[in-house]
């Protein structure tokens, strides 16, 4: 029996000394393996080289990506077991979006479309 899918919101943390192809082949290689699994991305924020608050495995620089999908659940445990494992990415944060939080997200996408036309 297959699951509903939910809607996820996945914040993840590159390792800031990586070159930008290097980075971009990490963010494409997430994007796949969510799409691969039976998942559907809907958005991919890329917020860019920002300080961590502190330092990650000697890191003091990080490179921030946020990422909206659509997926089962049997697919987090392992997207986050592949993200455990890869040396690129230093941290990562998968959060399954309630009621409250699909309004918000989808209010800042109406404001951002509304900008857009304006």
């Amino acid at each position: 029996m297959a699951q509903q899918p939910y809607l996820y919101e996945l914040t993840y943390i590159i390792n800031g000394a990586l070159s930008d192809e290097q980075i971009k082949n990490t963010v494409q290689r997430v994007t796949k393996y969510i799409e691969e699994n039976g998942g559907q991305v809907r958005e991919i924020d890329e917020w860019g080289t920002r300080r961590l608050a502190y330092p990650i495995n000697k890191k003091r620089n990080g490179y921030y990506v946020n990422l909206y999908f659509e997926a089962p659940g049997e697919l987090i445990p392992k997207l986050e077991r592949a993200m455990e494992i890869s040396d690129e990415i230093l941290r990562y944060l998968t959060l399954r979006m309630d009621a409250k939080m699909i309004r918000h997200y989808e209010r800042r996408k109406a404001g951002a479309a509304a900008e857009a036309d304006a």
